[in-house]
């Protein structure tokens, strides 16, 4: 494993101090900002571990900055950031056209306060992510800063160094093909809730037929092994393939329910150690998507809770 995945989310928190063990002010403004910055850059990235990467950066340009000529410091942080960010993201796009297999964004364990952020849980969602991985790198910077952290259009302007008439077309644009691809409906909590221990208890006790009355006849299941370990290199489409393939999930693995970027999931562990992280998209009582992550080199981030915020 690289040395940055096997970086923790602390590693970009500065501790410079000043007399007495106070923060200095550079190092107080980042910190008391850090959670949204870290989810800009993962909702721009769908990487935790590039997202810390964003900020390790970040940092390094910010202590370099002179505060007396800053304005808005939250303001000016979310710009560094973004910039960032993208350059980050586009990058990320040429690497990610020889990825073996599906790819799917870098699991996060959330607290549960999260989901009370309706908006926020939404964006950050397994199925959100992915329709942002559909659009160019500045249409999701743009759709990113003005739909989910509500920025003005000459805010995200000097973000994204174009005009504000520029943005505003850029926003419609992106705000249109996101509504296009995002998934329909949704469920509510207790929606959620009782088809996710109704598909548990089927994939526990591998009852087919159980599985099958959870499971949409159209449900889709992407598996992501990065190359690294077993998963299925295509989606699996439709109830009996997906249902074939959770029957073969063994007596070792348990599985556990978690809150996985703001959403209710499932934890597959063998021999005590995280296996696969299940996130499921529930549409009218019916699980419509699952989402496996198994590529370890995604996992680090689920042994604690990851803060994000707006």
């Amino acid at each position: 494993m690289s040395e940055r995945r096997e970086r923790t989310a602390d590693s970009a928190e500065p501790s410079a101090r000043v007399g007495g063990g106070r923060m200095d002010p550079a190092t107080e403004t980042f910190v008391a900002h850090r959670n949204l910055l870290f989810t800009v850059a993962y909702e721009m990235l769908g990487s935790a571990a590039d997202a810390e990467d964003v900020l390790q950066e970040t940092w390094l340009r910010w202590v370099g900055v002179d505060l007396g000529a800053v304005r808005d410091r939250r303001a000016y942080l979310v710009r560094m950031t973004t910039r960032q960010a993208l350059s980050r993201l586009r990058a990320l796009r040429r690497s990610k056209e020889s990825y073996v297999g599906p790819w799917l964004p870098e699991p996060l364990l959330t607290a549960p306060d999260v989901a009370d952020d309706v908006e926020l849980a939404d964006s950050v969602s397994m199925a959100m992510l992915l329709v942002l991985e559909t659009l160019r790198p500045t249409e999701r910077a743009v759709f990113v800063l003005r739909d989910v952290f509500g920025l003005e259009y000459d805010e995200i302007a000097e973000a994204v160094d174009k005009s504000p008439a520029t943005v505003r077309q850029i926003a419609h644009r992106a705000r249109a093909h996101v509504a296009a691809r995002r998934p329909r409906g949704g469920a509510s909590p207790a929606e959620t809730r009782t088809a996710l221990e109704a598909f548990h208890r089927a994939v526990d006790t591998g009852d087919l037929q159980r599985l099958l009355d959870v499971l949409a006849p159209d449900v889709v299941l992407l598996t992501d092994g990065g190359g690294i370990v077993r998963a299925a290199l295509a989606p699996v489409v439709g109830a009996d393939l997906v249902a074939k393939v959770l029957g073969r999930i063994g007596p070792a693995a348990s599985l556990h329910p978690a809150q996985v970027n703001g959403h209710p999931a499932l934890v597959l562990r063998q021999d005590g150690a995280i296996d696969t992280v299940l996130a499921l998209r529930i549409d009218d009582h019916l699980v419509t998507g699952l989402y496996a992550v198994r590529n370890p080199e995604k996992l680090s981030h689920m042994e604690r809770e990851t803060a994000i915020r707006r």
